[in-house]
């Protein structure tokens, strides 16, 4: 029997919490109904009995206190709302507890958000981790100890679990079933759950944002620039001239301050902008090639691929009701 420890954070998204513990006793039901034990001892654990969430709607009823949870095989960390420092504040009379359990040999599972608690226990630094893609330039700016994966759905390093954003928490979940029951049993809970299994990389879901929030408001103007004139094909030297720095000094000022170096800044704004051409409208994928600033088929499919891990085809076919009218 796997103990299972599903943490009642302060300021918890409500689903992060109910969902994980519906899969595991979902479980437990699939394998009595094939007349085999039970797999999980599921418990929500809290600092106090009662936990209130969105402003009082619901509550959490916990099942057990930190110091009464029966010694856990895997800690939960839900998802959190709101301020996220705050909701880091909050917490922090879990951080101890989660650090024990994970010395005493448990693992440890953040979802969402939850990664923002997972970081601030000093256990990934060093480490990958996922979280929201919305998030990304928040979770650097508070850890920059640790190495986020903003792309990928599931990072699993040391027994440190973390997932993408959102539902995305689902694929690491059928992920943890599977490593612990089998993989017939994920497929089983993949089909009554309606989730598609093994689902890799939130890339087709993120909307990039340029990282702004940093105190080098001369680089903000080099990302302005960049974002007003995308269409037009500008080296690095250009932008070198056009604001007087050196270029060595030029790119160790932009990647410290937006996390990406001046050509991936280009290209992830390039690239954006095509996504949302190709999401209205009815134009063919060479005409928004060509509007964004692409010559070479190629090229711009490669690069395209390697931002959303979708071809420009598959993304327009996804996202554009238009086509689905004509």
């Amino acid at each position: 029997m796997k103990n299972i420890a599903i943490l009642a954070l302060e300021t918890a998204v409500v689903e992060a919490v109910a969902d994980p513990r519906y899969m595991f006793t979902a479980i437990n039901e699939f394998l009595k109904s094939e007349g085999k034990q039970p797999m999980f001892n599921v418990q929500l654990v809290g600092l106090t009995r009662e936990v209130k969430l969105v402003d009082g709607l619901f509550s959490i009823h916990t099942d057990a206190l930190l110091k009464e949870a029966k010694k856990p095989d895997l800690v939960i960390i839900p998802a959190i709302s709101g301020n996220l420092e705050n909701a880091v504040k909050l917490n922090k009379d879990f951080i101890p507890w989660i650090v024990e359990q994970y010395k005493n040999g448990a693992e440890v599972a953040s979802l969402c958000l939850g990664a923002f608690v997972l970081a601030s226990t000093g256990l990934l630094n060093g480490k990958s981790c996922s979280t929201h893609w919305l998030f990304a330039n928040d979770f650097r700016t508070m850890f920059p100890e640790i190495n986020l994966v903003d792309n990928r759905i599931v990072t699993e390093q040391n027994g440190l679990y973390s997932s993408g954003g959102a539902n995305s928490y689902w694929n690491l979940l059928l992920y943890l079933v599977e490593k612990y029951t089998s993989r017939d049993m994920a497929i089983l809970a993949s089909k009554f759950f309606v989730l598609d299994i093994d689902r890799q990389s939130q890339s087709p879901f993120q909307i990039f944002k340029g990282q702004k929030i940093h105190e080098d408001q001369e680089m903000v103007k080099v990302q302005e620039f960049i974002e007003t004139n995308y269409q037009e094909k500008i080296s690095v030297d250009e932008l070198c001239t056009k604001f007087g720095i050196g270029r060595r000094t030029f790119e160790r000022r932009f990647k410290k301050a937006t996390n990406n170096s001046i050509v991936e800044y280009m290209q992830r704004v390039k690239i954006e902008a095509a996504k949302r051409q190709l999401e209205s409208g009815r134009k063919t994928v060479s005409e928004v090639m060509y509007e964004v600033g692409y010559t070479d088929t190629k090229a711009f499919r490669d690069l395209f691929k390697k931002i959303t891990s979708m071809s420009p085809v598959d993304y327009r076919n996804k996202y554009n009701k238009q086509l689905e009218v004509a």
